[in-house]
């Protein structure tokens, strides 16, 4: 059973006749302008919702669950052989007490409902088994193990995306994770007035523009000890003095020390293409089971979940097509008219932008009064269903009407008596990119609905469907060379060289950097992979090391490529000779802002040895470092030629693949529409012939009918002139007659025979369609995965040397008893 893409979600329903009519077939596409279910409970809300989920999985859509009441769950229970059996494990025990019925005697009751009303809708199990496997099913319960755990520790990194063409995108993050976390120990907070909100926000603002991560102990440590002076144009302690910090981080540090609160930082981390998508590209349906949580939690998660999808979103390209779903399965609380929760404002911006990237919000409700509906002014499609009183029905019509005000068509009272009628499972369905309202009842569910399941059986439910907790995609590497190998220069030097307190000097017109001492001891041992219990700090020491850094701009308007990245070197391991193997020494960027302007007072400084004190050989380096980076960073992309694509610099091969298939499918549905069309005309002609012809054999049945009872009354009238009866009649007008009929007979056996022609013909260019449609398919299908790799050169004019001179690289001289040891000083943030 398919529908051309369409989602079959229920039959057109007679009001008067209670009869079932055609299919209601909804296209998927209508839901990247959202959509709302409105309805009381036992309306048939979860149900309706259930079928539009098995929908999407059918046709690939993947989908995020939001869940506080824990209904959703039954969206994993598909069983295509209808079995008993397969049903026994999940009725419900109670149900079966209160009947009077053994669990077996109920399982046997509810598989013959459920295939009853599965063959009323003309659903197989072939269909059923198809929706199980379409996706990968899984169910997430944030702050419990009961199903798979989530982590929130990946919402406090700092993203992976550019912060400077990303700012208000990721002020956008900050604000709604700040405003999660305060929520969480009972902060209400304003983004512009809260003083908690304004210096969490810049001390995540200060750590993601430095690409620092952060976490619950460093946030801690940091509202105690923040990483700047001011704030605005207030020192720190004016704006927010100490005493009062300190109780903001002991709030903090009660959550961070509570026993419930260490599963949520275990678990699946918070990302939403992971979420989406298993690394092989199968679409997935993510439950995220949130009725055990209290209603702080829930909302400091919910607030992070939207946060996160609506940065992820950010990072997709346009898309006219349905990509994933956001199902929310009760919205009361999480968009009032007049408070603004913390899930308020991302939900809006979602409801408001998400249009454009192809992600469809699909967002519930029995309680209507309590809903902003300027806000679902963005939603494009509703359902309504059985409402419980007049105030809930006239607050949605209040509602309905500001929604439609715009295209001035609403007929209030029209709809007023059509909501008055719904019946259980019976829903008003109202689309803007449709021209009158629609009366559906909805079709049997695939799943077994058997009501919300609890958490402690939510384990074995995930084992049920061998759900996989969602991990994060690897990172497709871009960029050949970004980590350190094994540091710059060894950590412990096998024999301490002899030192001075004069540094040495530096060749003339060749720079002199230093790199900060940003490691304490402790860290500095730690990165070195030493212990050294009982060492004492004897000093700090600066070695002599080459840095180069180059900026590189890679332009390519031709595949609309403007991409910037940096390749930086340091060595203090360069032949006399003047040789570096620069592939061997790459490490991370060195920002020009964290070198210090002069070396920490008392140090000491090793000897500057050949060739970094030779500025010729050093001037022949800076030119080989040049050299090196136009001729070997190509940056290689993965490229479509058939469909005229090229990845993004950070686009992993999974999205690229994914991308191309968008592509294809865009360029398919075209071709095949114009097809149709075309198509469609040679049908309509010959449908118009066939018509004429059926007409006229129906004339020519009738006259042959006439001239045969003509005929034989003729007959009866020459035979009877011939015995003296009546009026002499001529032979010739009996035979002329007769001559007649058979004309009228052979006109009809020619129309029998053009209609069976025509038949044919439609027949055949029926035919022709479709093998012309499976070769369109086909042809898109192998342009989709033709997939090679393009290399983009820079020019020479785009690598532009930010740094290159002798580093200063400090060390920390420790004294274990007797013995001395160096470790690194310095590392790369």
């Amino acid at each position: 059973m398919e529908f051309n893409g369409k989602f079959y979600i229920g039959r057109a329903y007679d009001l008067k006749t209670q009869a079932l009519e055609e299919p209601i077939l909804y296209d998927p596409d209508d839901l990247t302008t959202h959509g709302v279910v409105v309805g009381m409970t036992g309306s048939g809300k979860t149900g309706l919702c259930i079928d539009i989920l098995e929908e999407a999985a059918l046709r690939g859509i993947p989908a995020l669950l939001v869940d506080p009441k824990g209904d959703l769950t039954n969206l994993l229970l598909h069983f295509p052989n209808l079995a008993p059996e397969d049903f026994l494990p999940w009725v419900d025990a109670d149900q079966a007490r209160r009947e009077g019925k053994s669990v077996e005697q109920l399982a046997t009751e509810v598989a013959g409902l459920w295939s009853k009303g599965l063959g009323k809708w003309d659903i197989t199990s072939e269909r059923i088994d198809r929706v199980r496997r379409a996706v990968d099913y899984a169910i997430y319960t944030p702050g419990s193990d009961a199903g798979f755990p989530v982590s929130i520790l990946a919402s406090l990194e700092a993203p992976s995306i550019p912060w400077d063409e990303n700012r208000e995108l990721l002020r956008e993050k900050i604000s709604g994770t700040v405003t999660a976390v305060l929520g969480l120990v009972g902060i209400e907070a304003d983004p512009v007035r809260s003083r908690e909100h304004i210096l969490l926000a810049n001390i995540f603002e200060e750590a993601w523009q430095a690409g620092r991560d952060l976490n619950m102990l460093e946030l801690i440590r940091q509202v105690q000890n923040p990483p700047f002076e001011k704030l605005g144009a207030l020192e720190v302690e004016q704006f927010y003095p100490s005493d009062d910090r300190f109780e903001l981080s002991m709030a903090l540090n009660n959550l961070l020390a509570a026993p419930a609160f260490e599963i949520w930082t275990e678990g699946a981390a918070l990302d939403i293409h992971a979420m989406l998508w298993t690394p092989e590209g199968k679409p997935r349906q993510s439950v995220f089971y949130l009725a055990h949580l209290p209603d702080n939690e829930r909302m400091f998660f919910v607030t992070l979940l939207l946060t996160a999808v609506e940065a992820w979103m950010r990072t997709q390209p346009g898309s006219p097509s349905l990509r994933a779903l956001l199902y929310f399965d009760e919205v009361y609380g999480f968009l009032p008219p007049v408070a603004n929760p913390p899930s308020k404002p991302p939900l809006l911006r979602l409801l408001k932008q998400a249009r454009a990237f192809g992600l469809g919000l699909l967002l519930t409700t029995q309680n209507p009064v309590d809903l902003d509906y300027k806000a679902l002014s963005n939603a494009g499609t509703w359902f309504i269903g059985k409402l419980q009183t007049e105030q809930d029905k006239a607050r949605l019509l209040d509602g309905l009407e500001g929604v439609d005000v715009k295209e001035g068509e609403f007929d209030r009272t029209q709809i007023d008596k059509l909501i008055s009628a719904l019946g259980k499972r019976v829903f008003l369905l109202h689309n803007v990119h449709e021209r009158d309202p629609q009366i559906f009842h909805t079709r049997w569910a695939m799943a077994y609905l058997r009501g919300p399941i609890t958490r402690t059986r939510l384990r074995a439910l995930n084992e049920f469907v061998g759900a996989v907790a969602a991990l994060p995609p690897v990172e497709r590497e871009v960029e050949p060379i970004v980590e350190m190998v094994a540091g710059p220069i060894p950590s412990t030097p096998p024999a301490l060289a002899d030192t001075s307190v004069t540094k040495p000097t530096v060749p003339q017109r060749v720079e002199e950097l230093f790199l900060p001492n940003n490691l304490t001891v402790a860290e500095a041992l730690k990165l070195s992979g030493r212990e050294a219990p009982g060492a004492k700090v004897a000093g700090l020491i600066y070695r002599p090391a080459l840095l180069a850094q180059a900026a590189v701009r890679y332009l390519d308007r031709k595949v609309g490529l403007d991409h910037d990245k940096t390749v930086t070197a340091l060595t203090a391991e360069v032949s006399p000779r003047g040789v570096v193997h620069w592939e061997e020494v790459l490490t991370e960027r060195v920002e020009p802002s964290s070198l210090d302007r002069a070396p920490a007072p008392e140090a000491q400084f090793a000897d500057l040895e050949a060739p970094l004190n030779d500025a010729k050989i050093l001037k022949e380096l800076e030119k080989d470092f040049l050299d090196y980076i136009y001729y070997s960073a190509g940056l290689r992309l993965p490229s479509n030629p058939a469909l005229k694509l090229v990845a993004q610099p950070g686009m992993t091969e999974e999205e690229f693949t994914r991308q191309c298939a968008e592509a294809a499918q865009e360029g398919r549905e075209a071709e095949e529409d114009k097809l149709r069309d075309k198509y469609e005309t040679k049908i309509k002609r010959i449908e118009d012939k066939l018509t004429r012809e059926e007409r006229e054999l129906s004339e020519d049945q009738a006259e042959a009918q006439a001239r045969k009872i003509e005929g034989y009354v003729g007959t009866a009238e020459t035979v009877a002139s011939f015995l003296g009866f009546g009026r002499r009649r001529s032979i010739s007008a009996a035979m002329s007659k007769h001559r007649m009929t058979k004309k009228a007979e052979a006109d009809i056996e020619e129309s029998i025979e053009q209609i069976e022609i025509f038949k044919q013909d439609l027949a055949e260019i029926e035919k022709e369609l479709v093998g012309e449609l499976e070769e369109i398919k086909e042809r898109w299908g192998e342009a989709a995965a033709k997939i090679e790799e393009t290399v983009i050169t820079p020019f020479k004019k785009d690598i532009h040397l930010e740094l290159f001179g002798v580093a200063w690289i400090p060390h920390w001289r420790l004294e274990i008893g007797a013995e001395a040891l160096e470790v690194l000083g310095y590392g790369s943030e």
